[in-house]
């Protein structure tokens, strides 16, 4: 979806049309979550601090999330999907991949398809979408960033290569910011010079991903869509006006945390395990401390004790903190529990 938070704002609010849109928080230590075209023509960009994008534009209009509302309209427009293809993954509210290899209706032609569930798309909520087609996920991600707003762009296999030489390394899917200056600093701009460093000097560079980046500069992503990916985590944060340092003061701001942490976990209906502290210092250096419990949290006073403890173990702060968080992972599944117990096997080695 192009720009959608913003989107939908100016959708429901027909005053904000044509105007620079940003949702999030204006105050000092906001965060903007997502910018209009026309906040973006000044240079907003989404996670920019709020008071950096005022600065760039100074008739900015910030609009505070309706995520109930993003929710609603993502919703329509996943079943508009699921009329095409079953298999459809989710990579947030307002993106997913389709595999239309055998599509349930529609031209034979995914690009066809793409522009149909397009059409679609506008037709049923009035906002747009743009699309990226190509024979795997990595190539349909990136292409679906060329031609936006309101565009599709498609990558054939034959096309694939050169496209991906003259593609700039800071716009790799899977590459981040940082990653991509590292490789600029290497003398790596463009997929083709990427391309240039064999798999071992890359997995020795940058691990795991290493074998990635090999892949991908060459078109390989053999990832299926996969339409039912599990949920790993369930978290909840808080970013503070003032930066924090007592003990007294982060206690109270960690509960309200912990509040907001447990409604999630009981909507969400998870039984995890783990409990991660995240503090963020005034200087954005970050740490995170955790804990795992036998069997899994079940109210949410386990939730504050543990994150609590985890917080007195720090030992106090040696900067002011600006933002605190709790998240929790390693669910705890109904296989788990029927799965039997190993014995511990005695080896016998035959001299």
């Amino acid at each position: 979806m192009d720009a959608f938070y913003a989107s939908v704002e100016q959708l429901d609010n027909p005053k904000l049309w044509g105007k620079p849109v940003a949702v999030g928080g204006a105050a000092e230590r906001g965060v903007v979550a997502a910018a209009s075209y026309e906040a973006r023509k000044f240079g907003v960009r989404s996670a920019m601090p709020s008071k950096t994008a005022i600065r760039k534009c100074p008739g900015l209009i910030f609009v505070k999330p309706r995520f109930d509302r993003y929710k609603e309209i993502s919703e329509q427009i996943r079943s508009i999907f699921f009329e095409y293809t079953d298999l459809v993954e989710p990579l947030s509210l307002d993106e997913a991949y389709l595999d239309v290899t055998y599509a349930k209706r529609g031209l034979p032609s995914a690009t066809l398809l793409a522009r149909e569930i397009r059409e679609r798309i506008f037709a049923e909520t009035k906002l747009t979408a743009s699309a990226g087609v190509s024979y795997n996920k990595f190539l349909a991600k990136v292409a679906s960033d060329v031609n936006k707003p309101n565009g599709i762009f498609v990558v054939t296999p034959a096309q694939a290569q050169t496209f991906i030489d003259e593609l700039e390394v800071k716009k790799f899917f899977g590459i981040g910011k940082v990653t991509a200056e590292r490789l600029n600093k290497m003398g790596i701009w463009f997929g083709r010079d990427l391309k240039q460093i064999d798999r071992l000097e890359l997995v020795r560079l940058f691990g795991k991903a290493g074998s990635y980046y090999y892949n991908i500069c060459r078109g390989v992503d053999d990832r299926p869509v996969e339409p039912w990916r599990e949920r790993k985590s369930v978290g909840a944060e808080e970013t503070f006006a003032n930066d924090l340092l007592y003990f007294n003061d982060l206690q109270t701001e960690l509960l309200a945390v912990a509040n907001i942490l447990w409604r999630r976990i009981e909507k969400s209906e998870v039984k995890a395990k783990t409990l991660t502290l995240k503090f963020k210092y005034a200087d954005f250096e970050q740490h995170t401390r955790s804990i795992t419990i036998p069997g899994h949290f079940e109210t949410k006073s386990q939730v504050e004790n543990e994150g609590l403890k985890l917080m007195t173990r720090e030992g106090g702060f040696i900067k002011g903190v600006r933002l605190l968080g709790l998240t929790v992972s390693n669910f705890h599944t109904e296989e788990a529990e029927s799965e039997p117990v190993a014995k511990p096997i005695q080896l016998v080695i035959d001299f």
